[in-house]
């Protein structure tokens, strides 16, 4: 079934695209806060056994 997932009844494959904006824009995702947002997410995907796809940080989105 390549990338879809199992259960005993049921196969699924869920995707989900999130934008995390900061309030107001600030751009406070860049340097030491961006590669911190960064690890962060890779660890919490890791412990819900979840894959990111893609991952991108970019100080003004």
């Amino acid at each position: 079934m390549g990338d879809y997932r199992s259960s005993s009844h049921v196969y699924w494959r869920c995707k989900y695209h999130i934008v995390w904006t900061p309030k107001y824009r600030f751009k406070i995702l860049k340097g030491n806060v961006g590669k911190e947002l960064y690890r962060s997410i890779y660890i919490l995907c890791n412990i819900k056994d979840c894959e990111v796809l893609e991952l991108n940080i970019q100080p003004d989105h």
